[in-house]
């Protein structure tokens, strides 16, 4: 291509289509022309023709092909700064004009697993009612793999949840580490008991969370042969406690979960140096349109998340 005068700010403005520039970050951030066309779903055709339209519209070079993908050339590395830029600018621009008037309005759904505890986002909540009451809250509960699903089939803007398999096209921010502690009913033969080998409850009867039990509490039940035939499953954790606590079976709960007033029925059976514990995430699609709300929310929750700090 031969190289052409840049036009002038003016000028460029007039002609250049924004959709271009979609299609040109995209591609940075896939490094690849084909893998662009997959995850915009477009032909590969389309997304060779419309960096050759913008790098007619700049007057430079973009990229340049390799047997790897694509590599940006020195004007490339400063049109895919300007279109983060750009990008970032257009996403909380309906916030930002939202404040103006204070008067914000629309819906926030968070779907979540069950159970879960969070200073930081009772806080969010608790000052976006303050600021917004204009906004309705709407939580919903179901088990990890719906809820993180719904978020990358675009079907919601924000979940909690761990994941056992992360995927690439998602947000993962850590919330709040969770541990899981292993209770007994006051009526059982364990109560006031410590176990510190947890391989002597094989035999007895257990309360399982179904597709909601988390990977690490799962392979520290399977390590140790407990659980294998249950006589309860409850995929909310609420369930799951009610019947650990009526004696249908041992069962794990998060110990944030169990107050101190409940302690007197459900005992904790297992050291709390062996306790399995994993991480629940603020799951996000970076891509994905957000409405308003969701922008004020994620931005105060981030806000209080930073102000935390040190690892979870």
């Amino acid at each position: 291509m031969r190289k052409k005068t840049m036009p002038s700010g003016a000028s460029l403005f007039r002609r250049l289509d924004l959709n271009l520039l979609k299609i040109f970050r995209e591609i940075c951030r896939s490094e690849g022309i084909g893998s662009a066309a997959r995850r915009l779903n477009l032909q590969q055709p389309t997304v060779s023709l419309a960096l050759r339209r913008l790098e007619e519209h700049v007057g430079e070079k973009l990229c340049l092909r390799t047997p790897r993908g694509v590599e940006l050339t020195a004007a490339g590395h400063v049109l895919a700064k300007f279109c983060d830029t750009l990008f970032d600018s257009v996403q909380s621009l309906p916030n930002d004009i939202a404040r103006t008037s204070g008067d914000v309005q629309g819906l926030l759904t968070i779907r979540t697993v069950s159970g879960v505890v969070s200073p930081e986002l009772d806080a969010t909540l608790d000052t976006m009612r303050r600021r917004h009451p204009g906004i309705r809250l709407k939580i919903e509960v179901a088990p990890c793999p719906i809820v993180v699903e719904a978020l990358a089939k675009g079907r919601a803007e924000v979940c909690i949840s761990f994941d056992a398999a992360p995927r690439a096209e998602l947000l993962y921010e850590p919330l709040v580490r969770e541990f899981q502690q292993l209770y007994c009913a006051r009526s059982s033969p364990l109560y006031g008991a410590t176990v510190n080998r947890p391989e002597v409850l094989a035999t007895e009867r257990f309360v399982v969370t179904g597709t909601d039990e988390p990977m690490e509490v799962k392979n520290f039940r399977l390590r140790y042969g407990l659980g294998l035939r249950p006589s309860g499953e409850a995929e909310n954790l609420d369930e799951a406690k009610r019947m650990i606590r009526m004696g249908v079976g041992l069962g794990f709960l998060p110990t944030i979960l169990v107050s101190r007033e409940e302690r007197d029925h459900l005992w904790p059976l297992l050291p709390s140096v062996t306790l399995p514990n994993y991480c629940l995430y603020l799951i996000t699609h970076p891509e994905a349109q957000q409405t308003v709300p969701t922008q004020i929310f994620l931005r105060e929750i981030r806000r209080r998340l930073s102000a935390r700090g040190g690892a979870i």
